[in-house]
């Protein structure tokens, strides 16, 4: 399929055609200084870039150049627009309604128009790019791709600010922007690390003219630095990032500043243009540098600073980082900037290999860099983003969704599947089981599982947390080779931890805990988890239900609060029988006894 992709800008729109079937692309381009006089075409067609003045009052005529230069007889990568399958659009802010890509209808323009006042530089923009597009490509589907879906995942404790509830509540909250690129961007650096995304964790530093830092835990954003709007965060082009508010009534009193001017200070004549005096470009600012200009140094050093703030506080926010990726044109491009933002983080595990770094040129050909030295603990990589490519494969999954729904009807397998609420419990090591109980004990079996491999045990613990304790926790026998404790939601709370939900076994940056024994103590350094609901079959099983190990799949409960769990891991193995495993929070919310049944829900095809 091929899409087009579309970022209208107030003055400007850039465009990229893809052919997904192999990710190419085959034109790009970008019309600026919209109703100005004095626009310009740039294209590039086939490796080749040209450039033309142009008449361009609005986004409208702008869109038709874009469309003849789409089929342009001579260089087209097209023979017409109907090659076109769809048309994705670049939008800032999905507010609190749109956590994902949607086809756009009316209400979604609606609802882009009803999200100016958070955006009032972008949106008109994008409404009227949306608009225009529609009326000429009326025959396919448009898609909007929002800046902010991909931190949608960002939990209410980082997203909320300090305010009365009731703010939070109309939504003034932490979105972030930059979504596309960072979500790129991590995506590649497990893909070049030959790791799945959700084992590692990145901090993602996208560094040009608008800037901004993102933890990626697992492969969903927790935390990043642009907030409510792009104006928080890291020092920018022109925007300031980080104030303290109590500056703004301070400069409307004290200089009788409408809210109005201080709007405009903050977002065009702050950052760096307004700490170095010379220029919102990086280039020109370190030129100037280099020649004595010791505004111009200042703002270079604030710049690093910040992030380097960010850094280390994102380091901390994600248990330890294993990748920390640059991008941007900053990021990409300025050697002695990414020195700089490291520079003092060796200690955490952050190292550049300077004769690497100097000579590190992303490209297309060659889209990631290694700089980091050998001795880090942590990847440091070069990335060259490409956020228009991702904004199409949103497209394309937004797309791949509504005909699922369309052309698909819900079916429940009608073969029960045996659910079982495990309560809380823990996994010991040989090693703790001593410590706990005495040198030499071994777990007595009290009760044989369905699991025929594991048994309850006689022997039970006390977890003893920052806030609280819960006592007489069982230990399931046989001893694991790393001991792991598996709690609810509610447990959590009561001992004062955040443990993350993750599979049996995987542990690593998890919280730790203190377990209490008869004999000692034994205070573990990570361990403790919520248990990400999953089945065990056999792979006779899987076969019979048409799944693999690892698949994620949905169970319909019934009753009289019947509902479906989602994101239900299958686990695979020879010795497992037929079996899903929920904990006490999740069977409190269906109602359900110790043991019942549960069904698989599948998607069928009408055709």
């Amino acid at each position: 399929m091929k899409v087009l992709v579309i970022n209208s800008g107030s003055s400007s729109l850039k465009y990229e055609l893809f052919d997904l079937d192999g990710e190419a692309s085959l034109v790009s381009g970008n019309i600026s200084r919209i109703g100005m006089n004095g626009a310009e075409h740039a294209c590039v067609r086939g490796g080749e870039e040209t450039r033309a003045d142009v008449d361009a009052p609005d986004h409208r005529v702008a869109l038709g150049l874009v469309l003849a230069a789409l089929t342009d007889a001579e260089k087209s990568p097209i023979r017409s627009l109907d090659e076109v399958g769809a048309v994705a659009h670049r939008i800032a802010h999905g507010g609190t309604a749109y956590r994902g890509p949607v086809v756009i209808d009316h209400d979604v323009v609606d609802e882009i128009r009803r999200l100016i006042p958070l955006m009032p530089l972008h949106h008109p923009a994008m409404v009227a790019g949306i608009e225009a597009c529609r009326n000429v490509l009326s025959d396919v589907p448009h898609v909007a791709v929002f800046d902010t879906a991909f931190h949608s995942a960002i939990p209410d404790e980082a997203a909320i600010y300090g305010l009365p509830y009731e703010i939070f509540e109309r939504g003034v909250r932490r979105f972030g922007f930059h979504g596309n690129s960072h979500e790129y961007v991590a995506h590649k650096a497990a893909e070049y690390l030959e790791t799945p995304l959700r084992r590692i964790n990145v901090i993602s530093c996208h560094l040009g003219n608008g800037a901004s830092a993102c933890a990626v835990q697992r492969g969903h954003s927790i935390d990043t630095s642009m907030g409510f709007s792009p104006l928080e965060g890291l020092i920018m082009g022109t925007r300031a990032g980080d104030v303290d508010p109590g500056i703004i009534p301070y400069l409307m009193r004290e200089d009788n500043l409408t809210i109005d001017q201080i709007d405009e200070m903050l977002n065009n004549r702050s950052g760096l243009a307004g700490i170095s005096g010379v220029s919102s470009d990086m280039r020109e600012i370190l030129a100037a540098a280099d020649e004595g200009n010791t505004r111009a140094l200042l703002a270079v050093k604030a710049f690093c600073y910040r992030i380097k703030r960010y850094i280390g506080a994102y380091h901390a926010v994600l248990g330890g980082a294993d990748v920390l990726v640059f991008t941007g044109g900053i990021g990409e491009n300025n050697c002695g900037i990414r020195a700089r933002c490291v520079q003092g983080l060796e200690r955490l595990g952050f190292a550049v290999d300077s004769l690497r770094n100097d000579r590190c040129s992303v490209s297309a050909s060659l889209p990631v860099i290694d700089i980091g030295a050998r001795y880090s603990n942590v990847s440091i990589l070069v990335i060259a983003t490409n956020e228009e490519l991702m904004i199409a494969r949103q497209c394309a999954r937004a797309l791949d969704y509504r005909s699922s729904i369309q052309k698909a009807v819900v079916s429940t397998d009608k073969r029960p599947i045996r659910v079982s609420v495990s309560v809380r419990h823990v996994h010991l090591s040989k090693p703790d089981v001593e410590a706990l109980f005495g040198a030499g004990h071994l777990l007595t079996e009290k009760k044989r599982l369905f699991l025929d491999s594991d048994y309850a045990s006689k022997e039970t613990v006390n977890l003893i947390g920052p806030h609280g304790r819960v006592d007489n926790v069982r230990a399931i026998g046989p001893e694991r080779g790393r001991t792991q404790v598996e709690i609810s939601r509610t447990e959590e709370f009561k001992l004062g931890i955040d443990a993350p939900v993750r599979e049996s076994g995987d542990l690593d940056g998890t919280p730790g805990i203190i377990l209490e024994g008869p004999v000692g103590r034994v205070e573990i350094p990570e361990g403790v988890i919520c248990a990400q609901r999953h089945i065990h079959m056999s792979p006779e099983d899987a076969e019979s239900y048409g799944v693999r190990d690892r698949d994620t799949v949905m169970v319909r409960i019934e009753g009289e609060r019947e509902l479906i769990f989602g994101d239900v891991l299958v686990r695979v193995k020879p010795d497992y029988k037929l079996e899903m495993h929920i904990d006490t929070d999740e069977a409190n919310a269906a109602e359900l006894p110790p043991i019942s049944q549960g069904y698989l829900v599948r998607i069928v095809s009408r055709y």
